[in-house]
């Protein structure tokens, strides 16, 4: 486990030690990954979608709360667009935070409802966007405390203008005031360093930590994301407006497929899509089943091993770049900075 070396607004508002957030992950963000996130320094988010089952959520809330010792953790709260899938979120926010849970990360839809009884309890929030300009129009209309920008590159949903995380950190932290997580494609210590130097307050992780071992999935599908390199990843359901970015997989190849033809029926992609899919093929083992959001990080995640290994491995790469582009200064420029 290592010690703080770098302080940002973020680290400050989580009260963490390093700036690594990691990303609700559906099905797979539970209380053993989300403490050991905590654990290794990080701040991990719950998946509240993940246990619609009366009961199981708050017997996750418990747990996290044991194995973190009591350190703060988060849940996170995805609005999606068809209104039927959100209606146990209002019931399961009132949950975490009557179980002392007072980070969140919101995502989807603009979490209006929630914002305003997460403030009222002393809860910090941030919600996650695809473009900029939703980050604006979040901030200028909510009262969040950050908001996290993914590039084109982030498992799951990338957004439909597919801008690189390269062009997006600097013009966050250009356009917006409120402290800035940034997501996509980030899966090395240089990635954090450089995000860092660009202004971002933490990076926003989910496919680097899709091998670690307290990910609950079975070992095939880790071992396919250790596989994968940064090609083999798809793109898929852009002609739904809802582009999602996942294993490249017999799933995703018949739905490419469908769009190439024209098919604008949900119900025609529906067999290909559900989240039960999803659950199953981690369950099981099979990468061929559903679409599972890997982004093209996978390239970084070359093999299974502890949170706190991976999180050790990106501190030390972080420190280290630091140190390269410190010593990368001219003579002439140290003394220009010294004055």
């Amino acid at each position: 486990m290592r010690p703080q070396r770098f302080k940002t607004r973020i680290t400050e508002l989580f009260g963490i030690r390093h700036p690594i957030v990691a990303g609700g992950l559906m099905w797979l963000a539970d209380a053993n990954y989300v403490a050991a996130v905590v654990n290794a320094g990080g701040m991990g988010f719950i998946t509240a979608k993940t246990f619609p089952e009366e009961g199981r959520f708050e017997a996750e809330l418990d747990k996290a709360a044991t194995l973190t010792g009591g350190k703060p953790f988060g849940v996170n709260l995805y609005m999606s667009n068809r209104p039927e899938q959100n209606k146990d979120l209002p019931a399961q926010l009132e949950v975490a935070l009557d179980k002392g849970v007072r980070h969140f990360e919101t995502a989807g839809l603009p979490p209006t409802e929630f914002v305003e009884r997460i403030k009222d309890a002393g809860g910090v929030v941030f919600h996650k966007v695809a473009t900029v300009k939703h980050a604006i129009s979040a901030v200028s209309k909510l009262p969040i405390d950050a908001v996290a920008v993914v590039g084109a590159e982030c498992g799951g949903h990338p957004g439909l203008n597919l801008i690189g995380s390269i062009v997006q950190i600097p013009l966050a932290v250009q356009r917006l005031e409120v402290p800035v997580l940034v997501g996509g494609g980030i899966g090395t210590g240089s990635q954090i360093a450089a995000a860092l130097a660009m202004g971002a307050d933490a990076v926003l992780l989910g496919t680097r930590f899709l091998v670690a071992t307290e990910i609950w999935s079975h070992d095939l599908i880790k071992q396919r994301v250790v596989d994968a390199q940064e090609t083999d990843t798809a793109l898929v359901l852009a002609s739904l407006r809802n582009t999602f970015r996942g294993i490249d997989n017999a799933t995703t190849r018949a739905i490419a497929d469908l769009e190439k033809q024209g098919v604008t029926a949900f119900d025609a992609y529906r067999p290909y899509v559900m989240g039960t899919l999803q659950k199953e093929a981690y369950t099981v083992g099979d990468p061929e089943k559903g679409i599972l959001s890997m982004g093209q990080a996978c390239v970084f995640a070359d093999k299974i091993e502890p949170v706190e290994a991976i999180m050790d491995r990106l501190v030390d790469e972080a420190v280290a770049a630091s140190g390269r582009l410190g010593g990368l200064m001219a003579a002439d420029a140290e003394s220009a900075a010294a004055e």
